[in-house]
Parts: structure tokens; sequence; C-alpha cells
């Protein structure tokens, strides 16, 4: 997206305080947050879906799941949909979203969803953020954790969040 985005600022509890900023200001409120969204989108087979960040973005061609920063007046939920939907093609409700838990970095409150998809949709990237999308084993998406093959803000995301999302994939295509 384009340096004219525009983001709510929230306190640390995610209470959303009135106050905007566009991407990339220069200097940033002390004790506020704006949201990310990350999406683990799982099959019924169990197979999870994870996208290669484009060449010309911020951590090239390094693996994550779908996602990025809630817009101006955007639930977590909202966002999460939205972003799914541009990265990767697929129009998922927002009720379909389960929040597996958020995590607190310096300036965001990442919001990790799990949301499960009927069938194997098929997926048309958008180039300019995603360079390839595949769907892949709960292992194989360890595997890429563990080689280092994971954008750079993922490490400590998913040190934190990952236990419970797996359990949550799991958990949703067994239900």
């Amino acid at each position: 997206m384009t340096g004219a985005e525009l983001w709510d600022l929230t306190d640390e509890d995610g209470t959303r305080t009135g106050e905007v900023v566009r991407r990339g200001a220069a200097s940033w409120p002390t004790g506020r947050f704006h949201v990310v969204v990350a999406t683990c989108v799982v099959r019924a087979d169990g197979r999870v879906l994870m996208t290669r960040r484009a060449a010309g973005r911020d951590f090239p061609l390094a693996w994550e799941f779908p996602g990025g920063s809630a817009l101006a007046g955007e639930t977590s939920r909202q966002a999460a949909a939205r972003e799914v939907t541009e990265e990767t093609g697929l129009a998922v409700s927002e009720p379909v979203f389960a929040l597996v838990g958020r995590f607190t970095e310096a300036t965001a409150l990442v919001y990790l969803y799990v949301a499960l998809v009927p069938g194997v949709p098929e997926l048309v990237v958008d180039p300019v953020e995603v360079h390839e999308a595949e769907w892949v084993t709960v292992g194989e998406a360890e595997e890429r954790f563990a080689a280092g093959e994971m954008a750079a803000p993922w490490v400590d995301r998913l040190a934190a969040l990952w236990p419970d999302a797996r359990n949550a994939v799991l958990s949703a295509v067994r239900d």
C-alpha cells in the first residue's frame, strides 16, 4: 500500500484512542500502537496457506502468513479479511476468522487469526505484494520457521503465538 495509508492508534489494551497516524510518520506517540493482522488460512485437509513476499518489499522472498496493517476505521477481523483477499484473491467472511492471540511489539499489536476454508481454493496473488503462495503442511510451516525462511518480524511473533496457532489449526480440521 502507499504512504497515504492511515492507521488508528490504540492503547496497550487495543482500545482505539481516537488518534490517527499516517503510515511512515516521522514521530510516534509514546504508548500508542497500530493494529497488525495475520491469518493462518487452513483447508479442511489441514494444509495452511503461506505467502512469499515479493522481491521489491521489505524482507524480500521471505515466507509469512497473509496479513498487514489495519486501516483507519477497520476492526482487526475486517483487516484480516481484506488482507487475505488483497494478497491471495481468497474471499473469506469475517465470522470465519478465529482469534489465536495477540503479540505486542514496540508500536504494534499483532493479531493472529486462523480461518478454515472449504475445498481447495484457487489463489490469485497480488504480484506487488506476493511472489508466490503455497498450501503447506503444518510440519512444512514449522520447518520454514526453524530454517530461518520466515520474514524477520515473524520470528518473535511465531515463537509466542505458534503453539496456540498450531492447536487452532489442528482443532479446526478435526471439528
